[in-house]
């Protein structure tokens, strides 16, 4: 018995893990284990060698079982201090990169134009989406016959036959904004407008929902030279190039007067976009001095108070700045498209560090 428990308390000792540690307990305390094969041969014994030769054999049994558990327990520590090695980190070190999910385009140019014309002294007005008929139409000089007022362009809320309440319709425009802005602030201001308007129109460059947004200046010396710089700068930092070159056409809005739709001078090489440059012009935006009528609407004074008026589709300058060849595909839900054209969530734009990262 004394060899035997030599030889298995050194082979638990050179067990180097529990698969082996496992083999010597089958081959000791196994039910063919050689420790196991002498209990067997008891019954066999006469009473007084089967009392000397049992007790001798159950002490060898605990200590061999002892053995194989504090073995284990062994293996187990030692197992548990290599994955602590190989597992340590350092919680005072940076935490790694991770990207906190993506932001769309149209609200990473909205906080592009938030930031270039705040830097200009503009602060951000909002407004309702489901407008009246007067903020939407009448406040702005839109006639009554304007085609805009049409079903098929506006999308009008539903109304009951006896309900004598004004018509509502989801905003074609965020120039309500303005209305409402000159009414709670009065005069001077300087305000922009981005939100989502609502149109009748579906092809590869409109969409029933959309983005727009509008710019104010209201104060007593201002004129469409003012006007111009502001486009000017505007452009010049939200494309990031050196410089730009516009030109102003006539044209006409009921709400400003007079009115000019602006084109950008660019080129297309081999499909490339490129502002500032070239012998192309690209319309961008509709402008003008505001209307009388649209200032007194709003509660301002047009003989002592006058300013001008744009507004921009957010989708359309998008798409032109990052590339984006198909205005649907903005309201597809696609996050393979997001993936490839969104921004990272904390990329914040700054006119120091540069808009778009």
């Amino acid at each position: 018995m004394q060899d035997l428990k030599a030889k298995y308390l050194s082979a638990i000792a050179n067990a180097a893990d529990e698969s082996a540690l496992e083999d010597v307990r089958l081959a000791a305390l196994g039910k063919k284990g050689e420790i196991s094969a002498l209990m067997a041969t008891l019954g066999k014994m006469e009473a007084d060698q089967r009392k000397v030769t049992g007790a001798a054999l159950n002490l060898l049994k605990d200590e061999i079982d002892a053995a194989l558990r504090a073995k284990k327990a062994a293996l187990g520590d030692a197992a548990l201090d290599e994955r602590l090695r190989s597992e340590w980190l350092d919680v005072t070190l940076p935490a790694r990169p991770r990207r906190m999910g993506t932001i769309h385009p149209v609200s990473q140019v909205m906080e592009e134009l938030t930031a270039i014309f705040a830097d200009m002294g503009f602060a951000v007005a909002e407004g309702p989406q489901v407008e009246s008929d007067w903020y939407n139409f009448d406040a702005l000089n839109i006639p009554p016959e304007h085609p805009a007022r049409q079903e098929h362009d506006t999308f009008f809320m539903h109304r009951a036959p006896d309900d004598t309440r004004p018509p509502h319709v989801l905003r074609t425009h965020t120039s309500p904004v303005q209305i409402r802005a000159m009414t709670e602030q009065g005069a001077p201001i300087r305000v922009i407008a981005p939100g989502r308007v609502y149109r009748m129109d579906m092809d590869q460059t409109h969409t029933p929902m959309f983005h727009q947004v509008e710019g104010l200046a209201i104060d007593r010396n201002i004129s469409m030279a003012n006007l111009k710089w502001c486009l000017e700068e505007f452009c010049r930092a939200f494309f990031e190039v050196p410089s730009v070159e516009l030109r102003f056409r006539a044209s006409h809005f009921p709400f400003t007067e007079p009115s000019a739709e602006v084109d950008i001078r660019c080129s297309w090489e081999g499909g490339q976009l490129k502002i500032g440059q070239g012998d192309k012009w690209m319309e961008i935006l509709g402008s003008g001095m505001v209307h009388p009528k649209v200032l007194t609407a709003a509660g301002v004074d047009p003989t002592q108070w006058q300013g001008f008026a744009f507004g921009m589709g957010i989708d359309r300058i998008a798409m032109l700045k990052y590339g984006i060849p198909d205005l649907r595909a903005f309201f597809e839900s696609d996050l393979r498209w997001l993936r490839h054209y969104g921004f990272a969530a904390l990329d914040m734009p700054d006119l120091a560090g540069g808009l778009s990262g």
